[in-house]
């Protein structure tokens, strides 16, 4: 049994693996909840993946099992055409290795709805290009609010039309709508670039933005565990 153990920016996730099948996940996990889990689930490898830098008491919580610590120098399951991998989020990588899992050796474009969205490109022949990184949903609200003087702050609104009839519809619209039309540019270039790209999207705001771009999306939630698994398979 494998645990791969996912700290993000907001929460952190884990998820039980039998061989290649997820069969248990959790969600909003913290370090004594971990501790608690591993009472019931004697794992026989665990993976760990910040994308920051204090996972220490996770790594407390593990003591005994040897984790393996992503980055970008763990081997891994694809080849990295990047300029600086050291600088690259262990989220980024596990979620193109979770994209290679579900379309092995195919053109893949993974987009991450998190606190940021990202967009990372592996091609058919596994290799991970790099991509772009722009301000998720939440924090393009946020930034509106701080850095205006009388500007409020607005949330989510699932039916704001293009045309907002208020400030705060006005908001709405420009960040959900901007949104969707920066992510229709990218899998429009891409698309242009690569034949039978397949687009992969993960990340807490992709329920509201899956069925709303042009393309055709598979949304995968669970798209960086899955990809933590390989990884960690790829290092057995």
């Amino acid at each position: 049994m494998n645990l791969v153990v996912d700290i993000g920016n907001s929460s952190t996730k884990v998820g039980f693996f039998d061989h290649h099948e997820l069969y248990r996940t959790e969600h909003q996990v913290d370090p004594d909840t971990l501790g608690t889990m591993l009472e019931d689930k004697k794992p026989d490898r665990v993976i760990v993946s910040s994308v920051g830098s204090d996972h220490r008491l996770f790594l407390d919580a593990l003591t005994g099992y040897k984790p393996v610590v992503l980055s970008s120098a763990l081997p891994l399951p694809f080849r990295i055409d990047y300029d600086t991998p050291e600088t690259l989020g262990n989220d980024r990588l596990a979620a193109v290795a979770g994209a290679q899992t579900l379309f092995p050796e195919s053109n893949c474009l993974v987009i991450d709805c998190g606190t940021c969205i990202t967009y990372d490109l592996l091609s058919a022949d596994n290799a991970y290009h790099g991509g772009s990184i722009s301000l998720g949903m939440a924090m393009r609200f946020k930034a509106l609010n701080t850095f205006t003087a009388n500007l409020p702050l607005a949330d989510y609104n699932e039916n704001v039309s293009v045309t907002g009839k208020s400030t705060l519809e006005c908001i709405q619209s420009g960040v959900m709508h901007g949104i969707i039309g920066e992510m229709d540019t990218f899998i429009d270039h891409y698309r242009h670039e690569f034949r039978d790209l397949k687009v992969i999207m993960c990340g807490g705001d992709t329920n509201f933005f899956e069925n709303r771009v042009k393309a055709r999306i598979f949304a995968a939630p669970d798209l960086v565990l899955r990809g933590l698994n390989r990884i960690l398979n790829h290092n057995a």
